[in-house]
């Protein structure tokens, strides 16, 4: 059984509803004892700087801003893709807790390290 969990998020604030349950899934997972990392791409990038989930809410649903931080504090990897940030001029000097600036390697090593890592994508 894998020991590993990856959550991919590319979905930003447009799709609150996607986003948020990424972040439901992800600290779901660490719950459960997984290593578990976040990889945000396109829009989703922004909910690694601060602020960036702040004001995104899906009804019946906590908070996003509420989640990444939980995500972090509990020990969570959140994953940028420099990219993605860099084609949306992200100042990413600060980053959320948890999260590096990052790519397909980090992504690949992730996920074939010690075994595949199960995974979804939002």
């Amino acid at each position: 059984m894998s020991t590993r969990f990856l959550v991919n998020l590319t979905r930003g604030a447009e799709d609150p509803d996607r986003a948020t349950i990424a972040f439901v899934v992800a600290n779901a997972a660490l719950a459960s004892g997984k290593e578990t990392m976040v990889f945000v791409s396109n829009d989703a990038v922004r909910f690694a700087v601060p602020g960036g989930a702040d004001g995104v809410h899906a009804d019946g649903l906590p908070p996003l801003a509420e989640l990444v931080a939980i995500f972090g504090e509990e020990g969570g990897a959140l994953l940028v893709c420099t990219p993605c940030a860099k084609v949306r001029e992200l100042d990413t000097s600060e980053l959320v807790p948890g999260a590096a600036m990052g790519g397909g390697p980090g992504l690949v090593e992730f996920m074939t390290a010690e075994g595949a890592a199960a995974s979804v994508s939002y």
